[in-house]
């Protein structure tokens, strides 16, 4: 595998910015969609267990329910896709044994190979353990998602703005997840940046390097 060259991927990353102003009219294609899909399926996360569900909401009629439930934020409605990143609330046994058996079946291996694993994740992720930190836990495997996401859709050169300023509550109730498995954290809008957008004409802002990143 060839490496991507430095010099794109930080001149992709000083590219991107939170869009304020998709072009409505700017779809992503059924590649550039396939890659970013496949970058949510590929994220890291804990113990590799996948504690999320990504939501891809394209039905008009919902985006504009969830505008109302997103501070009337405008991409929510005109970006080409919407991703709304859910996690679990909770860990089960159950689920657990399913991400043990995937593991087994894709890897060759017998499920009883994987028995200590698989009772050291029950004993500290369900409610004997920290069941009951769980869902702050699951969030912030979402977030890893959402930076893998975003990371991928620079290098492809897509737009995308992180959205945290929702009512989970209100998201779970249009989507019908209120009493699931499954709540609301945040949502990413994918697409295309318009050109009537002024923030992409904005110098980025960073602190300098040596104020974030110390070496010990």
């Amino acid at each position: 595998m060839s490496p991507t060259p430095a010099s794109q991927i930080l001149e992709q990353l000083n590219w991107r910015y939170a869009v304020k102003a998709f072009d409505p009219a700017r779809k992503l294609s059924p590649d550039e969609w396939h890659v970013l899909s496949e970058s949510l399926r590929l994220s890291p996360s804990s113990y590799g267990l996948q504690p999320w569900k990504f939501l891809v909401v394209q039905n008009p009629a919902l985006r504009k329910q969830l505008r109302t439930a997103s501070w009337n934020q405008s991409q929510i409605e005109d970006c080409s896709h919407l991703v709304v990143f859910t996690t679990l609330k909770k860990m089960t046994p159950a689920y657990i044994q399913d991400f043990i058996r995937a593991t087994a079946s894709t890897r060759g291996q017998k499920p009883e190979d994987l028995l200590g694993y698989e009772k050291m994740m029950i004993t500290n992720l369900t409610d004997n353990g920290r069941g009951d930190t769980l869902q702050p836990w699951t969030q912030r495997q979402a977030y890893i998602a959402m930076g893998f996401l975003m990371e991928t859709a620079a290098l492809l050169g897509v737009d995308t703005c992180p959205i945290e300023g929702l009512d989970p509550a209100k998201y779970d109730e249009i989507l019908k997840l209120t009493g699931t498995d499954y709540a609301t954290v945040a949502t990413v809008a994918l697409g295309h940046r318009s050109a009537e957008d002024g923030y992409q004409r904005l110098k980025k802002v960073r602190f300098s390097t040596s104020q974030v990143i110390e070496i010990r």
